[in-house]
């Protein structure tokens, strides 16, 4: 790579993930692009290296009116509003599809590589499959709005035969360090440790069908170590575009994943399961599990991290530290 690389959402938890593998590598011509506003996300900016720091209005208005002051050789796109609970539609379509589009849009004209994140939630329920191949993305029926957002962009460079020239990521339930500033939106491994330092047991949503035990829900968790490995595969592999799913190809579930902390923690599992909210349970996934064969056939073929060894890692290595 030469030239300057672009991590929108960079301050963010997958985007900062990225931007440290990238020092790791020897990338420091990095510029962040994000929103930090009054919450915590600074802190992430601590530990990364980068050339510039640019607000995503900004940036958006430098990229529409054509004056970026950099050589960019890659744009990649983590900013978003990834709230699954947002209820301004008008917003999301703007923040996670039009700007999506004004990004792609000037990457295309000048020859920029442009990978950006979809959502595995663009999956809804699951009833029509986990298959990231073009004939079934248009059937896909997201059950929020945030999922919708994703999707929008999708369809859109789907429609238009862009996944020669861009790569899209669904993301799966993302998990690992430097998340904290996310609030409710924080993986379940990170409330999780909390709940079991500040009393001892963790909390899980029971179930409303029958075919799934409380708790025995299930997600494909991927530590974000893998996330970002997948990123810069597609950052490096200038040949391939497309949509692809980032996930394990597992689904686990939230029991295995409670029980997982404990152990991390050193404590026996305590896990009490909860009412879940009623606004939630028609919008509520039951399962999700990555199709990797897409993927792999486009030359990834790392191994992903386990559950166990992925919370294990977080766990004592980040949130016990941290604690």
């Amino acid at each position: 790579m030469s030239g300057t690389i672009i991590v929108t959402g960079g301050a963010g938890f997958i985007g900062a993930n990225i931007v440290r593998e990238l020092n790791a590598r020897g990338a420091d011509d990095v510029v962040i692009v994000d929103r930090l506003r009054h919450g915590d996300k600074w802190r992430n900016l601590a530990v990364l290296r980068f050339e510039d720091f640019v607000d995503k209005d900004v940036f958006r208005d430098d990229v529409l009116t054509d004056t970026v002051p950099y050589d960019v050789d890659a744009i990649v796109h983590m900013g978003a509003c990834s709230s699954t609970t947002e209820t301004d539609a008008d917003y999301l379509a703007d923040n996670n599809y039009r700007y999506t589009r004004d990004l792609c849009e000037w990457c295309l004209r000048r020859g920029v590589r442009f990978v950006y994140a979809s959502s595995a939630a663009t999956y809804g329920d699951g009833s029509r499959g986990y298959s990231d191949d073009d004939a079934a993305t248009p059937a896909l029926r997201p059950l929020n709005m945030y999922g919708y957002s994703k999707h929008m962009f999708d369809l859109w460079a789907l429609r238009h035969g862009l996944f020669e020239r861009i790569v899209g990521l669904k993301y799966f339930n993302v998990y690992g360090p430097l998340e904290d500033h996310k609030g409710d939106m924080r993986s379940v491994v990170n409330k999780a440790h909390g709940q079991i330092v500040e009393k001892g047991k963790v909390e899980l949503f029971k179930s409303y069908r029958p075919e799934y035990a409380d708790g025995g829900q299930v997600r494909d968790f991927v530590y974000v170590r893998d996330a970002v490995d997948v990123t810069l595969h597609f950052l490096e592999d200038r040949d391939t575009g497309g949509l692809f799913n980032c996930g394990t190809g597992r689904a686990r579930s939230w029991t295995d994943l409670a029980n997982a902390t404990f152990v991390a923690a050193g404590r026996e599992p305590d896990i009490e399961f909860i009412q879940m909210p009623p606004d939630l349970r028609e919008k509520y996934q039951y399962h999700t599990e990555a199709d990797l064969t897409k993927l792999r056939a486009a030359g990834y073929g790392n191994a992903f991290t386990s559950l166990e060894d992925g919370v294990r890692d977080y766990v004592c290595d980040h949130l016990a530290v941290e604690s």
